[in-house]
This record gives C-alpha cells, sequence and structure tokens, in this order.
C-alpha cells in the first residue's frame, strides 16, 4: 500500500503561482511512477503531468507546457507540481497518483491515489 497526501492548493489570481505537494508513505516511492492528474466539475479527471521513478523522464499535457514542472525528491518521498502562470480554466480538484510502472496518461492504469486539494484561479 501506498498512500498519497496532497497539500499546497488555494486560491490565487490569474497569472500567479501555486506549488502543490504529494507526500507518500508506505512502499518504496523510488518504484513507483508519479503523476498529477485534475478534475473540474462536471468534466473527466484529465492528465496534468507525470515524472518517472528516477526524475529522469517527465511529460505534460500541452495545455500546461512552459508553466507547469512536475519533480521528485525520493529523500523525502515527496513530488511537486510547480505552477506558473495560472489561468482560470486551469481552477480543479488536483490529485497525486502512483504507478509501479511507467507513467502513463490514464487515470484508469494507476494503482493508488490522493484525496485531493483544490485549486482555484480567479480571473
Amino acid at each position: 500500500q501506498v498512500q498519497l497526501v496532497e497539500s499546497g492548493g488555494g486560491l490565487v489570481q490569474a497569472g500567479g503561482s501555486l506549488r502543490l505537494s504529494c507526500a507518500a508513505s508506505g512502499r518504496t516511492f523510488s518504484n513507483y511512477g508519479m503523476a498529477w492528474f485534475r478534475q473540474a466539475p462536471g468534466k473527466e479527471r484529465e492528465f496534468v503531468a507525470g515524472i518517472s521513478w528516477s526524475g529522469s523522464v517527465t511529460n505534460y499535457a500541452d495545455s500546461v507546457k512552459g508553466r507547469f514542472t512536475i519533480s521528485r525528491d525520493n529523500t523525502k518521498n515527496t513530488v511537486y507540481l510547480q505552477m506558473n502562470n495560472l489561468k482560470p480554466e486551469d481552477t480543479a480538484v488536483y490529485y497525486c497518483a502512483a504507478r509501479r510502472s511507467v507513467v502513463i496518461t490514464r487515470p484508469d492504469r494507476y494503482d493508488y491515489w490522493g484525496q485531493g486539494t483544490q485549486v482555484t484561479v480567479s480571473s
């Protein structure tokens, strides 16, 4: 089992920044690919960013490329999502997820999920 706890969400104006954190406990964190997803009201959960177990490979949704950065610190069992130049359309609940394999964009292929953290961007 892996337990994931997100933090760092909040209310920010358009153009602002937030840094989300996801703290993991349980099994060996460094064995897992990690990803951030988000879900806005009335919409499906969508992939935002992913990072390999070593941190050497990252990938992003087109909508966030150049604005968001995913990183991880395996010594702290934590993955981060730095979000810059936020837009109102980034408003959603953000979830981190773990998968004991390569990172993919399909949410149904992830084994563990956090409870989510709300990000609201005002215009």
